[in-house]
């Protein structure tokens, strides 16, 4: 009896849903003209013309030198010349910012070898190069960390291997296993608090970094690019740190 109910229920279900199928309407359909986008595309005179003046304004502003570099500046490496660059104009300025706000000192800083796009050849450095560089409107951010939470961090590296580029910070694997971990030289406090600045995306867990979810994120409201640009333009010549911060043995 339950099995003819069953079918019954089905059968009632399928004639539903036939005649509400049957109610629709299609909208008539026209085939388009497909449009080529190549070199015999002919420009809009008018919205060229209306768009000069702008594009000229930008195009000054971009090509503006804010610095200047004798080397090419890569992102190759455990310990690339631009990341390491990247990562201590991160902790200058958010260090600035945290003594101001916080009354507190920044101890590290750490972003991702992702979000850094490209590089910088070496000679003059355009403003440009930097929104090449940093397209994202990122933020700094400070997440302020037990030292017993910081762990994850270490652990992070030595399990990836991963040159996300770093400041203050010293990490050490042998195959794999992490053998030494310093903040400013020495080792992790349990104890105490540490604040490290990085970008919201990795604050928010990007890139795995899930250990950044154990801290309190404190908002900044300064981008990273325009960080970098400010930085960029205090140092007429860009100088890079070449000191090891990444230090993977026995690296597969």
């Amino acid at each position: 009896m339950k099995n003819k109910f069953l079918l019954l229920g089905i059968a009632l279900a399928s004639l539903t849903a036939c005649k509400t199928a049957s109610t629709l309407q299609l909208a008539e359909v026209k085939t388009q003209k497909n449009i080529s986008i190549n070199n015999e595309l002919k420009n809009d005179e008018e919205f060229v013309k209306i768009i000069e003046p702008y594009k000229q304004k930008l195009d000054k502003e971009m090509n503006q030198k804010i610095s200047h570099t004798s080397i090419d500046l890569t992102k190759q490496g455990d310990n690339s010349n631009l990341g390491s660059l990247l990562a201590d104009y991160t902790f200058e300025g958010a260090d600035a910012w945290t003594k101001k706000n916080l009354q507190k000192n920044v101890d590290a800083a750490l972003i991702n070898i992702g979000g850094i796009r490209t590089t910088i050849g070496k000679g003059d450095i355009f403003l440009k190069n930097v929104f090449e560089v940093m397209p994202f409107e990122n933020e700094v951010i400070i997440v302020k960390m037990k030292g017993s939470d910081l762990q994850g961090l270490f652990d992070y590296y030595a399990k990836t291997q991963v040159n996300n580029p770093v400041s203050h910070l010293y990490i050490e694997t042998n195959n794999g296993q992490l053998t030494k971990s310093l903040i400013n030289g020495k080792p992790v406090d349990p104890s105490r608090d540490y604040y490290i600045a990085t970008s919201d995306y990795l604050a928010l867990g990007g890139d795995n970094m899930k250990f950044f979810s154990k801290g309190e994120s404190i908002s900044t409201g300064i981008r990273l690019r325009d960080l970098f640009i400010e930085y960029f333009r205090k140092n007429s010549e860009v100088v890079p740190n070449t000191d090891v911060r990444l230090n993977f043995i026995g690296k597969k």
